[in-house]
């Protein structure tokens, strides 16, 4: 057995076939319930959101006209694969449009990630965004609408060669995409970094880790 794997290992170097390691799972979870401090990090307040109390603990509300959170920070960065979660519960009154999570790379030109909703009536649903460079895919699930004023559990994965995205842990889109690791960037909650695609609801947290998930792992 000894040689065996000798002779393997040997292969590996003389061909040039790198074996494929993992690094050790980590998250990092940011509790999105003050207007201060989030995930360590400092915060840039717009308008005037709000900190909720709610059966959930504590939120931060937003009004869909001119409230937002911005992080100096991408929890993504690095990560050769990773998983995006949060808890929100979208609101009733809200553009048809909405910008609630955006991740936007800053070393990389137009490299990003978006947590998007799409209202319908008194119904939502989630719209999914990656890009690096020429590279994107969205996943557009209008054929999965949910209630307003509710709260959800949504995730977007990325496996290194898919994209897919689950409301309360039931997957309803994916599409294949290759993208770079992503670089240093700013985190915004609750509009679109160029300010426009408000959010009106709440968010209570959010999960960043650097390995693609399966719904047993999510978060609760």
């Amino acid at each position: 057995m000894k040689i065996f794997a000798v002779v393997i290992l040997l292969f590996f170097a003389l061909t040039g076939v790198a074996q494929e390691t993992k690094t050790p799972k980590k998250s990092v979870t940011w509790k999105i319930n003050n207007l201060k401090k989030i995930g360590g990090n400092s915060v840039e307040v717009l308008g005037n959101p709000q900190v909720i109390k709610t059966e959930r603990g504590k939120a931060v509300l937003f009004d869909g006209v001119d409230d937002a959170l911005f992080i100096n920070h991408n929890p993504l960065a690095g990560f050769p694969e990773f998983t995006v979660e949060a808890v929100f519960r979208p609101d009733a009154g809200g553009a048809k449009e909405q910008r609630w999570l955006h991740i936007e790379d800053t070393e990389n030109t137009e490299s990003r990630t978006l947590l998007e909703t799409r209202l319908v009536g008194n119904e939502w649903f989630l719209d999914t965004f990656l890009k690096s460079g020429e590279n994107r895919s969205a996943l557009y699930a209008e054929n999965f609408k949910h209630p307003l004023g509710q709260w959800f559990h949504v995730a977007l994965v990325f496996d290194r060669k898919e994209m897919r995205h689950y409301v309360n842990g039931k997957l309803e889109l994916s599409g294949k995409i290759s993208i770079k690791p992503f670089g240093k960037g700013i985190t915004s909650i609750g509009v679109r970094q160029n300010k426009i695609y408000w959010f009106k609801g709440a968010v209570q947290k959010a999960r960043f880790t650097n390995h693609a998930l399966s719904p047993n792992e999510f978060m609760k």
